[in-house]
Formats: structure tokens, C-alpha cells, sequence
């Protein structure tokens, strides 16, 4: 009986998630992704397990807060050391948890094509609105813009939500090539672009050449929000946003609003905590500030390894010299 339960759950998400894509598509439209996402973390416990009551603690804080959606196995979800049973779970947690108005964008991206066909597919049974999908870069020599093309495009065209491109050069040593995002966007189903490069000059010609796609970009990081609202960009997946939630969120009002000088103001004073918890020392770092701030951070999965007592200190003091601890 409950398995039956389960599978009629799963068979309405999935019929309501097909709906919405084929409505929005005839009426012309595309998924509005404008908003900010914290890429959430994984609590793990200390044998290193998904600990999903810790988890289920974070959402609901983050349920409180005016974000768009939550991005859900993305990089600080330390996605490449779960299994794909454990991601899958992840997103259906997330999707139970969150108020039907938040968004799940869900990442779906795997080395190969098919594996992401069916990791999305997955996703998208799990509950997932959109997925996230990172360029695959194993053999990164070889992912020039035909390859890419081909990629997402396929994924593009089996999905049964919305796509949006993932390019993070950092982690992947590889920045999905402008010219392959500009024919990606006349894609009806790829709705927009995660850029975390955090070069504005291409995101402002990104959103320059794709103006008339109605293509979104959302900047992949708090370092250069301002920055980038100020040459079109409609959001932000923040992974300061974890911990400084409705700050980051202000920052995005201000923006909106056209009150540059208090956002420049606000927006110097994430440059130094969010390079931190990113490039310096990166998820352990993120964990580390989220237990100061209330949230369960935890653990990282090994190999990732926690900061050491210099590094803590180094951490702490870029938060506590910008007044936020």
C-alpha cells in the first residue's frame, strides 16, 4: 500500500511538472528564474552519512526566507561524492519540505549524455522544477562548442522541465564557450545560464547576444551580484546565501530598486566573506560558517578535509571585519 502511495505521488508530480512545461511553452513563454538561490549544502554525519534530519532543519529556516528557490546538488552540495540514489533522494527531501511557490532547481549533470538524460529524468520524478546541468569536463580537451552543443541539446530535448547551463571554470577548468551559449538559447526548453566565472565583461555580452531569446542569467556568486544585475543579469545562486540569506537578498532589492549606492555599500561588505566560504577554502568553509550562524554545516565527505585551527581563524576573520560576526 505505501509503495503504491508512492508511486501515485510520483505519477502526479510528474504529470503536474509535464503540464506546466507544455503550458508555458504554448503560451510562448519560458520559466521565470529571476530570484536568489542559495546552492544548499549536504549535512553529512559523521560517519559520513546524508543526514537528512539536519537537512530537513535547514529548510525549514531557509523556507522563512525570500528566495526564489533552492539550487539542490550543485557544487556545494558536494555532488560528485554521492551516490546517484543519495542525490536523487536529496531533491525529493528538498521538494517535500519547501512551500510548492519555491523553486527546486536540481543538479543533473553527469559526464556523459546519457547519464544526464537519465539523471534528469530522475530528478524530475523526484519532484526537481528545473535542473542545473554543469558542462561535463572529464575529457575537458575535447568539450569544444560542437560538443556542447550536442550535449545540452539532447538533454535539452528529453527533459521534461526547464534546463539551465552551468558553467563553473573553477571547479571544472573549462568556461562554456559564449558562442555555444548563444545558439543554446534559441533552445525552447533551456531557459537560461548559472555563470560563476565571474568575468562581467563575458556575462554582459552573454546577455548582450542573447537579448532577443528571452534567455536568463543568473550570476553563480555574491562576489559579483551587483555587478552583474548592473549588466542584466536577473538573479543569483549565492553560496553566501546559506549563511547570510537575507542579506544577499537585500542586496538583490537594492539592485532592483536602483539604490546603488547602499547596495555598492552592502555589496563591499560580501566581497571578502563569500570569497572565503568559495576560491579561498571552499565547502569546508561554507560548513564551518553555517554552524556560526545557526544551520547545520557539518562535515564534508572525504576527501574534502576540514579547515585547520589557522584556517578557522582566517574564516572567522573575514566575517567578524565586515561586521557580521
Amino acid at each position: 500500500m505505501l509503495a503504491l502511495r508512492t508511486l501515485g505521488k510520483t505519477c502526479r508530480r510528474s504529470a503536474a511538472t509535464l503540464w506546466r512545461r507544455t503550458a508555458a511553452q504554448s503560451a510562448g513563454q519560458r520559466m521565470d528564474i529571476r530570484g536568489i538561490y542559495p546552492p544548499i549544502a549536504t549535512p553529512f554525519t559523521e560517519k559520513e552519512e546524508v543526514d537528512y534530519q539536519k537537512l530537513h532543519d535547514n529548510l525549514q529556516k531557509y523556507a522563512k526566507m525570500p528566495f526564489r528557490g533552492l539550487v539542490v546538488q550543485g557544487s556545494n552540495g558536494e555532488y560528485p561524492y554521492l551516490t546517484a540514489e543519495e542525490r536523487v533522494e536529496v531533491v525529493r527531501r528538498v521538494r517535500e519540505a519547501l512551500p510548492r511557490e519555491k523553486l527546486v532547481m536540481a543538479g543533473s549533470g553527469c559526464e556523459s549524455t546519457m547519464a544526464t538524460v537519465q539523471m534528469t529524468e530522475q530528478m524530475v520524478q523526484a519532484g526537481a522544477d528545473a535542473v542545473l546541468v554543469v558542462t561535463p569536463c572529464y575529457y575537458r580537451g575535447r568539450m569544444d562548442s560542437k560538443a556542447l552543443i550536442h550535449h545540452y541539446t539532447q538533454v535539452a530535448d528529453s527533459s521534461p522541465v526547464p534546463v539551465v547551463l552551468y558553467s563553473v571554470p573553477a571547479n571544472t577548468g573549462l568556461d562554456l564557450p559564449v558562442d555555444a551559449v548563444v545558439a543554446l538559447s534559441q533552445h525552447p526548453n533551456i531557459v537560461g545560464l548559472k555563470d560563476s566565472g565571474g568575468d562581467i565583461t563575458r556575462i554582459a555580452l552573454i546577455i548582450h547576444k542573447t537579448s532577443s531569446e528571452d534567455f536568463q542569467v543568473l550570476a553563480g556568486s555574491a562576489g559579483f551580484l551587483l555587478a552583474a544585475y548592473s549588466v542584466g543579469a536577473v538573479g543569483g545562486v549565492c553560496a553566501l546565501a546559506n549563511i547570510l540569506g537575507p542579506q544577499v537578498c537585500q542586496l538583490e532589492e537594492l539592485c532592483l530598486s536602483g539604490q546603488w549606492e547602499a547596495a555598492k555599500a552592502l555589496q563591499y561588505r560580501l566581497i571578502e566573506p563569500n570569497t572565503a566560504v568559495t576560491r579561498k577554502f571552499g565547502v569546508a568553509a561554507l560548513k564551518q560558517a553555517m554552524e556560526w550562524f545557526g544551520y547545520h554545516g557539518g562535515v564534508c565527505r572525504a576527501p574534502l578535509q576540514p579547515l585547520s585551527e589557522s584556517e578557522v581563524k582566517m574564516l572567522r576573520q573575514d566575517f567578524s571585519s565586515n561586521g557580521w560576526l
